[in-house]
């Protein structure tokens, strides 16, 4: 890959400047498609990705990943995504991940789930800095006292799990920058540029962009699939596995409809749901195209994605977006 020339940045804010990038957004990770691939596109494009650790059964697979990652990145800034179950359990592998980052490399982590505290030691002395993803701006107040060295907060519309208060981000942005003093991420619902411009207006540094980016030709997931998001509108999401206290917003298809009624019929019976919610249904599903197949992460920002391009086309279109909806601004001021 070979950088692109670009124009002047846009934006300066502690999130450019903390991560070295062009425009202050986070491709957050994304459960088995953010691969070495995609993270280096989200680089040469002028954003940080996080390859998903959790994507990797065996951890001599992720050390690989890692390393044709920095050689694709060439030397632009990308990080790895660790995200932990909210409770420590049997075969949780968080202190192997952590001390392989550190081994590697790494200068940047994504955490998200349970707290990140005791990890923070030994990412820090490795000089990994470390941006903790929250669903409530009361944990982004816990994760701030342990220490991160910025904070995501995600807002209800957002795919994947944006907790059980659900807030919305117009509201959860504007209460977390009255709050949190590190460099703020907002996320939940954001694909455009305006949308980043009205998050910086809110208070935020930078936003996250996940469902956005799905239909990036860099996401090795099957083109039928993203045809289906292509095809999609912001109704087309809705809520599942409230009954476990794990609430997740997904594409709508049989699966959810499914799980849906299986927690109508028994409520949070894990035994009952686990063979329609498991991860790996889900990869079949980015395998071969078939998007009933599994819950998968989908925010109502699926609205945005139009089509299937390179993901550096996608940023060119956010920036512009951004740049004219910032000029907007100027001809609204009256000054």
């Amino acid at each position: 890959m070979q950088p692109e020339p670009r124009v002047s940045a846009l934006f300066h804010t502690r999130i450019t400047e903390l991560f070295g990038i062009h425009l202050p957004v986070v491709a957050s990770g994304l459960q088995w498609l953010s691969t070495a691939e995609y993270v280096a596109a989200a680089a040469h494009a002028g954003l940080i990705g996080f390859i998903t650790a959790a994507s990797f059964a065996e951890l001599d697979d992720l050390r690989a990943e890692i390393r044709r990652c920095a050689e694709l990145a060439e030397g632009k800034p990308w990080g790895v995504n660790i995200s932990m179950l909210p409770k420590l359990a049997k075969g949780d592998r968080v202190d192997a991940v952590v001390d392989l980052v550190c081994a590697e490399g790494v200068h940047f982590v994504e955490t998200a789930g349970r707290n990140p505290e005791p990890y923070l030691p030994r990412l820090h002395a490795a000089g990994i800095k470390v941006l903790h993803k929250v669903p409530t701006v009361r944990h982004a107040r816990s994760a701030q006292a342990a220490g991160v060295d910025a904070i995501t907060v995600v807002g209800a519309e957002c795919g994947g799990h944006p907790g059980t208060e659900l807030i919305g981000t117009m509201v959860q942005a504007a209460i977390a920058a009255r709050d949190i003093t590190v460099p703020l991420i907002a996320a939940g619902g954001i694909a455009t540029g305006a949308q980043l411009v009205a998050a910086l207006a809110l208070g935020a540094d930078g936003a996250a962009i996940g469902t956005r980016f799905l239909v990036a030709e860099e996401i090795w997931a099957h083109a039928d699939y993203k045809a289906r998001l292509v095809a999609a509108q912001e109704t087309d999401t809705t809520l599942v596995m409230a009954s476990l206290r794990n609430t997740l917003r997904a594409l709508r298809n049989q699966t959810t409809d499914t799980v849906q009624q299986i927690e109508r019929d028994v409520g949070g019976d894990l035994d009952a749901l686990m063979p329609h919610i498991a991860g790996r249904i889900g990869r079949r599903a980015y395998e071969t195209g078939n998007a009933d197949l599994g819950v998968l992460s989908v925010g109502q920002s699926v609205a945005f994605a139009d089509r299937i391009e390179p993901l550096a086309d996608i940023v060119n279109r956010l920036e512009a977006e951004a740049r004219a909806a910032v000029a907007r601004l100027q001809r609204l001021t009256a000054i």
